[in-house]
């Protein structure tokens, strides 16, 4: 049975799966990234980074649960198997030699950037297409990752 939300133009709708389900897939695989570096990260400031990482993680893994439940919404279905993440992101594949803490910092504000502007672009596309709701999803989203962004960069400055 599907929820059949009324008020939505089936291109809002269509549009909204397309652009959740991409934002998803660079969260995801952000997550993952945030857990590697969580795992590998060694030197000055070590306990204060790898705890941050998880905190960080803890703050992006409900963002995308709410896209994968908008999703849901919208009657669509909400793909985030290991397989299809890594076909779908657009982030670059995270480096599995790093150990310092620096050079793990700078891959993960890399990322983050790059989910933030995907993000920001998928909130003026949803909103665009006449699904505000979305749009309010992905700004959460937006502000919760540029302030992460902010907090992880601390870090280097």
């Amino acid at each position: 049975m599907s929820v059949n939300l009324q008020g939505l133009k089936d291109n809002a709708r269509k549009t909204a799966i397309t652009e959740l389900q991409a934002c998803m897939a660079d969260g995801t695989s952000l997550s993952l990234a945030l857990k590697q570096a969580h795992w590998n990260v060694k030197g000055p400031n070590f306990i204060a980074v790898h705890e941050l990482l998880d905190e960080v993680k803890d703050r992006l893994d409900p963002q995308i649960d709410n896209m994968a439940e908008r999703i849901q919404q919208l009657d669509g279905v909400a793909v985030g198997t290991v397989e299809e993440v890594a076909r779908a992101t657009r982030l670059k594949p995270y480096p599995t030699d790093l150990t310092s803490v620096a050079d793990h910092l700078r891959e993960i504000t890399d990322r983050f950037r790059s989910y933030g502007e995907r993000v920001r672009a998928a909130i003026d596309t949803t909103d665009d297409a006449g699904d505000a709701s979305t749009a309010d999803v992905l700004t959460e989203a937006s502000r919760q990752a540029d302030k992460d962004l902010w907090f992880l960069q601390s870090h280097l400055d």
